[in-house]
């Protein structure tokens, strides 16, 4: 019964964790990187910062309609 228990607390944490960083967007620069990875294997892989900085950068030049 505890090793149940104990498996069920695992997968709620892996849960918890999984929606902490979609919301964040932690996982979103997971997936750049990879991404950054297969299409440019010899370039550097952007820090977080530099690619906050790309991100902000690119939704000023493309803005799309927004309610507010």
């Amino acid at each position: 019964m505890t090793a149940l228990i104990r498996t069920r607390a695992t997968r709620t944490m892996q849960t918890v964790r999984w929606y902490l960083r979609e919301l964040t967007g932690e996982a979103e620069y997971d997936r750049y990187c990879e991404r950054h990875r297969r299409h440019h294997p010899q370039a550097p892989v952007p820090t977080r910062r530099e690619y906050e900085v790309l991100r902000t950068l690119r939704r000023e030049e493309h803005p799309q309609s927004r309610c507010c």
